[in-house]
């Protein structure tokens, strides 16, 4: 019986801890931070799958093996809707609430992501397959402005045809991070109103900082390692 209790007490323990190997060398292990209870409310039945860090739906992007600063850079990820119905049609849009930072969202739910005409039976499986109003533009929160949140909701089409006024396709954002008051926006609220869009069927978030916050950044040795075709921050 004690052998019993303490396997299950391992099991749960481990299933309990998010860890991914860290430096060899060092023997240190890269700790999966969830978000708080206030932020998670947001997190229901979205799944969103990075390389390297799996589904990383409702926490922190971990500050180790230079995540903060890969995620910059990698392709869309996977994102599945378990819960979708095969028959219906789904709209996936991603969004950034804290541009250009949280404490001064002029530019915010910038657009990172729009994807209509997505079947159920491939937003159950995680391929986003459809209509894509705005290609992907991964995360890429601007140094000094703190966590950003990147925000991932599936609303049901029902068969409506969905679109892009012109001007929301000349900025991401509620006017731009260089002039927030121009005509040029997208706001998100408009854009769900006009299509009567009202509840998520699905949503979640992850957060993450500029990796060059971080106090374990460590500027190269002999030069920037910034690529030449760096993404723009959002």
């Amino acid at each position: 019986m004690g052998w019993t209790m303490k396997l299950a007490t391992a099991a749960l323990f481990l299933g309990l801890t998010m860890v991914v190997p860290g430096d060899e060398e060092d023997g240190d292990m890269c700790m999966y931070e969830a978000l708080s209870d206030t932020d998670a409310v947001l997190c229901k039945g979205l799944e969103v799958f990075y390389p390297e860090l799996g589904n990383i739906g409702c926490m922190f992007v971990p500050d180790c093996n230079n995540y903060r600063q890969k995620i910059t850079h990698w392709d869309e990820p996977i994102v599945k809707f378990p819960g979708a119905l095969e028959g219906a049609t789904y709209i996936l849009v991603m969004v950034d609430p804290d541009a250009p930072s949280r404490s001064s969202p002029k530019a915010q739910f910038w657009r990172h992501w729009l994807v209509t005409d997505i079947k159920g039976v491939d937003m159950k499986k995680g391929k986003i397959q459809g209509q894509e109003l705005s290609a992907y533009q991964p995360p890429s929160p601007p140094a000094q402005s703190g966590f950003h949140r990147y925000q991932f909701f599936v609303y049901l089409q029902e068969g409506q045809n969905i679109s892009l006024h012109s001007k929301e396709n000349k900025t991401r954002g509620h006017g731009s991070l260089s002039r927030p008051s121009s005509g040029l926006s997208f706001h998100m609220h408009k854009f769900l109103t006009r299509f009567h869009l009202s509840e998520p069927e699905a949503s979640t978030q992850f957060m993450t900082e500029n990796y060059q916050d971080s106090p374990n950044y460590q500027p190269p040795a002999g030069g920037s390692s910034e690529p030449t075709d760096k993404p723009k921050q959002s």
